[in-house]
């Protein structure tokens, strides 16, 4: 039997680009605002990104596009979800025995102020990562755009789906 090892040097990191897009726009607004300004079409994905633990995994709607000239993939992906969780009261009111209370879960918990981010996959020097965040900042609508630093990332495995 033959014995096969695995060194971590044989691992390439992926191939990405991060973008963070800060506005106050809705999903699908964002995604036709950013085909208006590149030469992409993203789509919504009908499956959600799921993140979490077994019992408890929320989802993340997401926005795609796959350039199979240049093969380059393009995600948009909401950071903030709002999830709303249905609590009975243990004494007796007036009101309702049920209540309501809303929580803010993170895509990337570590970027709590980013609305929204355009993941790029594919070769780093297809992609001119400032010529699409200059693009990106001409949008009225969107407040800011930057390129998010990999090595601040401290939840990476949310970014494999």
């Amino acid at each position: 039997m033959a014995i096969h090892k695995l060194f971590i040097d044989d691992f390439e990191e992926a191939d990405y680009q991060l973008i963070a897009i800060h506005t106050t726009l809705e999903n699908y607004r964002v995604a036709y605002f950013i085909n208006q300004n590149l030469p992409i079409l993203l789509h919504r994905n009908k499956k959600e990104i799921l993140i979490g633990t077994e019992k408890q995994k929320k989802g993340f709607s997401n926005f795609h596009f796959e350039d199979n000239k240049k093969e380059i993939f393009w995600t948009l992906i909401e950071n903030k979800r709002e999830i709303s969780l249905p609590q009975k009261n243990k004494i007796i009111t007036l009101f309702k025995e049920e209540q309501e209370f809303s929580n803010t879960i993170y895509f990337l918990p570590e970027f709590k102020n980013v609305d929204f981010f355009l993941k790029i996959e594919g070769d780093e020097s297809q992609i001119n990562i400032n010529k699409i965040i200059t693009k990106l900042n001409t949008i009225d609508q969107i407040a800011t755009v930057y390129a998010v630093d990999k090595s601040r990332i401290k939840s990476k495995n949310n970014l494999i789906f």
